[in-house]
């Protein structure tokens, strides 16, 4: 995705591009080095030994919770509604939210399907996705051009491996009809149907084998990992992923209030009440649409104001059979949502975020992969490596999956290891948020990334920082005492630091270097700027309180923890630049701790005032405590709703906003179900006799020839139902 501002931190990490030599390579392994991490991959395959092959064992990993909020969920904020599920969804890393049915009965899809303008995508082979290799550049396409790509690719994997599908569907239909006491004829059967349960296998079809023989979920499912795992043939997909929502458009529709980087803003209408659920401006201005929840009251990230590309600005992602979005947890330990517009439903894998589960998970990584972290150690935030839940799960590592439908959210907790692939063409949308809770969260990511000299997308002393400055938004004792424990922890680590290097010889220049203050009302761009020119030259940290410089380099700096690493000379060289002098740090530390005592206070009042209401209501900790049900909530019910359902192979195609006939201007029907071509000498007859089921793409009189060229077949009284 191309980057908003021009700066290499201003945007949430890529997957990694591979060269074009090793691209090229497929699946041969063309240098010593591949070969070893080939011998380790073929080893690591090994220790699967229950996989199936088709007909044999399934991967078997339990569903995570879906939830089903009301319509006045959905007319507030989803924060709320998300901390309202926390207790229970966060302890399986991932979960699923269904809106009311109402809300898919408009289609508010914006994005821009077919424009000049293209993306690149990543050209993922299955058989290597193994070895952690970086991916090679695919085609580049805009939106409905891959969107047909993606449903040839699909359609004709269908055919190959699944070419008794439409017959199986077909003869159960017809013995479902027979049974029901209904009279069908062969020809009004649809045979294109992938029905999504073997629930719906019946009559003289109902056996393994034909269940085996259907293009469902639970079989793409063992067939993307005997893929992955078996290794037994070359297998590659182009995926468009991170795709600019600036330049291709969001699938919402932008707000008019303000609400998101690229809406507008109309002082009229922000004067007016929300809109009601399913008016004609909810849907822009919905906090539910992504590229407003980031600014949702009481969002942590609504005081970055400066746009950064997958971190408040959502990417839209394009996908097709077995497209791969590979193991890994989002930047600084964020929440995340993921929407699903339209088409082919997707397969989520998910770990719960707890330091022990991530840390299980990675565990497993460097094991799997040991050869390749010596070289490479930050390489699980390459998001280039996936590996099969049975590895997970032969290590006791907890994990759940989901199984995404259109017009469904996917919630990722912090630090939850997520990944999973697409069964067929489908338009995702995804973008980041984070609650007051998060600040603990970001803190192990800040210094992980420390760890491996990654530079953070934000800094997060200055967000902490910000959020401090911003007290009056702290309205739980828990949260700002999360957040007075960092501030806490930050000023002591600083004013110690800074006593130390001044103890060693290191000049403080307070007084004779005046520098620009920390502006703390938010994180703009001239802050964003301003941050990456000072990152430690060691552990990438921005440098945001203090840095220390030497006489001998004019743009190094280090952060206070490793300056003595940053050259050989003799500490009177060097110097501490400060932009938060001491008393302006205790100050802030002071004033959080006093708004804590207060929200403390109010709480115990309103807890004495409620006689009985403290002991009702659910404790946090029980609930971390309880063992997880057999079944997840929300599992049967989602399961029921989906069992007919089907995987849509065809690529999505926008109906046009305004349908009509151009040259004679007779109204069109809405019903849009065939593409095609007409001549008008040739065909004249039968077009004016069902001239309703034309849409005409080339009305001009200075034609070259008499054709009237169409995009679609709408409605008419002889046109089939869809």
């Amino acid at each position: 995705m191309s980057a908003i501002h021009q700066r290499g931190r201003a945007n949430k990490r890529r997957r990694q591009n591979q060269s074009t030599k090793s691209r090229a390579a497929g699946f041969q392994a063309s240098t010593s080095n591949e070969k070893r991490l080939l011998y380790q991959t073929v080893q690591n395959s090994k220790l699967g030994n229950d996989r199936g092959t088709r007909g044999g064992a399934n991967i078997d990993v339990p569903f995570g919770p879906t939830f089903y909020p009301t319509i006045e969920d959905m007319e507030g904020s989803p924060l709320d509604y998300i901390e309202k599920i926390r207790p229970t969804a966060q302890r399986y890393g991932i979960c699923k939210i269904v809106p009311p049915k109402a809300w898919k009965e408009k289609d508010f899809f914006a994005a821009k399907m077919e424009i000049p303008q293209k993306f690149s995508t990543k050209l993922q082979y299955l058989h290597r996705i193994q070895e952690g290799v970086s991916f090679g550049d695919g085609e580049e396409y805009n939106p409905g051009s891959y969107l047909r790509y993606a449903s040839e690719f699909t359609k004709d994997y269908k055919n190959k491996e699944y070419p008794d599908h439409d017959l199986i569907v077909q003869r159960e239909m017809e013995n479902n009809k027979i049974r029901n006491g209904e009279k069908q004829e062969a020809s009004n059967v649809k045979t294109d149907g992938n029905a999504l349960g073997s629930n719906a296998i019946a009559g003289n079809g109902d056996s393994k084998s034909d269940s085996r023989r259907r293009f469902i979920p639970e079989n793409l499912e063992q067939d993307y990992w005997d893929l992955v795992e078996n290794r037994n043939r070359e297998f590659g997909v182009e995926y468009g992923n991170d795709v600019d929502t600036h330049d291709f458009g969001s699938g919402f529709p932008l707000s008019e209030r303000g609400r998101s980087v690229y809406g507008t803003f109309d002082q009229e209408k922000a004067k007016l009440p929300d809109p009601k659920f399913g008016s004609e401006d909810f849907y822009k201005e919905t906090w539910w649409n992504l590229n407003n929840i980031p600014w949702t009251p009481d969002s942590v990230l609504r005081h970055i104001k400066v746009g950064i590309n997958g971190i408040n600005v959502p990417w839209m992602y394009y996908g097709a059979l077995f497209t791969t979005f590979c193991w890994h947890n989002e930047d600084n330990y964020l929440y995340s949502i993921n929407y699903h517009h339209k088409g082919a439903p997707k397969q989520w894998y998910g770990v719960p975020g707890t330091k022990k589960d991530a840390s299980a998970l990675e565990k497993v990584f460097k094991s799997y992969l040991s050869m390749k972290i010596r070289d490479v150690p930050e390489l699980l935030h390459h998001i280039t490596t996936q590996f099969s839940p049975r590895l997970l799960q032969n290590a006791k590592v907890p994990i759940c999956k989901l199984l995404q439908h259109e017009g469904e959210y996917v919630v990722t907790f912090p630090r939850a290891f997520h990944g999973g692939f697409s069964m067929g063409p489908n338009i995702g949308e995804a973008v980041n948020f984070a609650t007051h809770d998060w600040i603990s969260h970001g803190l192990d990511a800040n210094e992980r990334y420390r760890s491996f000299r990654r530079p953070a997308v934000f800094s997060h002393d200055r967000l902490t920082f910000t959020m401090a400055h911003h007290l009056e938004e702290q309205k739980s004792y828990k949260n700002c005492k999360l957040l007075h424990q960092e501030v806490e922890r930050v000023v002591d680590e600083e004013l110690q630091l800074r006593k130390k290097l001044l103890a060693l010889g290191v000049r403080d220049v307070t007084g004779v270097i005046e520098l620009p203050p920390n502006c703390l009302d938010q994180l703009d761009e001239d802050s964003a700027e301003y941050d990456d020119k000072r990152l430690c030259f060691a552990c990438k940290h921005i440098c945001f309180f203090s840095a220390v410089a030497c006489e001998c380099s004019r743009s190094m700096v280090s952060c206070l923890r490793h300056s003595h690493y940053m050259c050989r000379c003799p500490s009177e060289r060097k110097y501490l630049i400060v932009w938060s002098p001491e008393d302006g740090l205790t100050k802030t530390c002071e004033r959080v701790r006093k708004r804590c005592e207060v929200l403390k206070s109010h709480e115990s009042l309103e807890n004495d005032t409620k006689k009985g209401s403290l002991a009702e209501r659910p404790n946090q900790v029980d609930e971390l405590l309880k063992p997880l049900p057999p079944i997840a909530v929300g599992v049967e019910k989602d399961l029921e709703d989906h069992k007919n359902d089907i995987i849509k192979t065809d690529p999505y195609v926008p109906l046009p906003k305004s349908i009509a006939n151009l040259k004679t201007g007779v109204p069109m029907n809405q019903d849009l179900v065939a593409a095609g071509e007409v001549s008008a000498d040739e065909d004249r007859d039968e077009y004016m006799s069902n001239r309703q089921a034309v849409v005409t793409l080339d009305a001009s009189d200075a034609s070259d020839d008499d054709e009237i060229e169409i995009i679609a077949v709408i409605g008419g009284k002889d046109s089939p139902k869809a």
